[in-house]
Order: structure tokens, then C-alpha cells, then sequence
């Protein structure tokens, strides 16, 4: 399999992470998640352009432009033949000696690999269980960053309760999941967390968006209480990997009928017939 290594196609077993690498050492990096359908990126533009802005947002500055790295990707795709699936790409700060500080002079380490992706049918369609989380993460969510051991611990509970997410609660109101975002229908409307510096503004989320304002569908961006999530009569989540997720129950408190519910199932459809146009899936 080849890998993109600082702007090269190289095979996978050639290439390496540098001791001094402070992605390695500080977590001193920005990344993204890429779903690949019928051999096509899906929503690159957006998710290149996410990336610059991250790694602008912590200072490191990314030579070329946006649609240089699109092409890239999309090269590595078809380096691998790659029909369905996924692509990770991560910007490091560089190579430095251990120091929490930093030099100006430091390069940029870029590295990005294709991936299989096991699409969690089950879960889509039967729905899923999730956990409520303290959430005690740093103040700009919205940045992308590796620094992600909160979201993995809270994850790994979550997994070990035989819950699909641990959904986050910040001053009793709920921002996202531990890697997507969270949505709660209350009378008929959508409820989600406005896109702040409490929660990453998912592309996904950005497509479900526009799914909703395409079918007439009433959607809030606001905060929503603890309270207000459990007594809702349908929940989702949603992510790159995962798409759409029905929640159908919390710390063993059933949400709704405990099934997943119309709106959900409209979101869903509306998502798929969005992958369809955008990346020629055929029916």
C-alpha cells in the first residue's frame, strides 16, 4: 500500500515517524478523517479546508494551496485502488529536540494512508446505546487537534458499558460525542449544539445541515440540557466514518419508543441520496 510521506508515494513499510517528531511527542498536530464512495473523496474541498484552518489556528503554516493537497489525496486514492473506504491525513508541527517551546524554522510533517472502512450497518439501522460523559476537554473543540486522550478514554468507557458513544455534557448542556455530533429531535425540530469553540463543526454535521433545510425540516442550532436530550423523542449522532447513527438509548433509559424514529430515518435517506449525487454511487 503506499502512503503519502511529505509530499511522496511511498510504500507503506518505508515509511516513519521520527523520535523528535513533536506530533509523536507533544501530540503537536491537526488531522482529518476522509470517507471514500465509488473511489471518490466526499466533501474533500471541505475537509482540506478544515485542515489549513486548523493548522493555521495553532500556527503552523502549510506550503501550497488547498487544491495542491486535494490533488494529492485524491492520487493517493487511486495509487490504491481504493473503491470504499477511508483516507487519514495529519500535519504535524515537525522535527524539534523535546521542548515545549518551538522553533519558527520547523517543517511541517504530512503524512496520509487510505484505510477500509466497516460501516456500522447494524447500529444505522436497529440504533445504538450511548453514555452520558463529564465533558473536561480544552476550550477550542473546534480545532481538530491529535490531542484526542480525553476523547479516547471516555470512548473506551463507553465501549466497556456496551455503548456505541459517550455523548458530552459541559456546565449541563450537551456539545457532541466523543467523535460526533449530537442531535436531539424535541417536537418535531431538530436540536444541536450551535458550532462554537465547545465542539468540532462536523462536515457531516454541515451536510445534514443542508439535508434538513432540503426536506423541510425544522432544525435549532442551541444548547440543549441534560434534561431536555433524555425526554427527547429521537436522537442521532453523526460522524465521517460512522454517517448517521440512531440513539436509541442512555445510561439505560430508553429515548423515544426506543426504536429509531421518522425524522432520523429521513436524515438518513436524505444523506444517502446526498453521497449518491455528489460521488456517482449508482443505485
Amino acid at each position: 500500500m503506499k502512503v503519502l510521506y511529505n509530499g511522496d508515494f511511498i510504500e507503506k513499510e518505508d515509511a516513519f515517524v521520527d523520535i523528535e517528531d513533536r506530533g509523536y511527542q507533544f501530540g503537536d498536530g491537526v488531522y482529518e478523517v476522509i470517507r471514500v464512495y465509488n473511489g471518490t473523496l466526499f466533501t474533500l474541498k471541505e475537509h482540506t479546508e478544515r485542515l489549513f484552518k486548523s493548522a493555521k489556528e495553532i500556527g503552523i503554516h502549510l506550503q501550497g494551496t488547498v487544491s495542491d493537497m486535494e490533488n494529492k489525496l485524491k492520487q493517493l486514492v487511486s495509487e490504491n485502488e481504493l473503491t470504499d473506504g477511508g483516507l487519514y491525513i495529519q500535519v504535524t508541527r515537525g522535527v524539534a529536540p523535546r521542548k515545549h517551546q518551538y522553533p519558527d524554522s520547523l517543517t511541517p510533517q504530512i503524512t496520509a494512508y487510505t484505510f477500509q472502512v466497516k460501516k456500522p450497518v447494524q447500529e444505522q439501522t436497529a440504533g445504538a446505546k450511548a453514555v452520558l460523559s463529564e465533558d473536561l476537554r480544552w476550550l477550542r473543540c473546534d480545532i481538530k487537534s491529535l490531542n484526542l486522550l480525553y476523547n479516547v478514554m471516555e470512548k473506551q468507557k463507553a465501549s466497556e458499558a456496551g455503548a456505541f458513544e459517550a455523548i458530552l455534557v459541559r456546565d449541563g448542556f450537551v456539545t457532541e460525542g466523543t467523535s460526533s455530533n449530537v442531535y436531539a429531535v424535541i417536537d418535531g425540530v431538530i436540536r444541536t449544539h450551535p458550532a462554537t469553540n465547545l465542539i468540532l463543526n462536523g462536515i457531516t454535521r454541515r451536510k445534514l445541515l443542508q439535508v434538513c433545510e432540503e426536506q423541510g425540516i425544522g432544525v435549532e442550532e442551541t444548547r440543549l440540557c441534560k434534561a431536555d436530550l433524555l425526554r427527547a423523542q429521537e436522537i442521532f449522532i453523526s460522524s465521517t466514518t460512522a454517517e448517521v447513527v440512531p440513539i436509541i438509548e442512555i445510561d439505560g433509559q430508553p429515548i423515544g419508543n426506543g426504536v429509531p424514529g421518522e425524522i432520523t430515518k429521513r436524515v438518513q435517506e436524505g444523506f444517502q441520496q446526498k453521497i449518491k449525487h455528489e460521488t456517482s454511487v449508482p443505485s
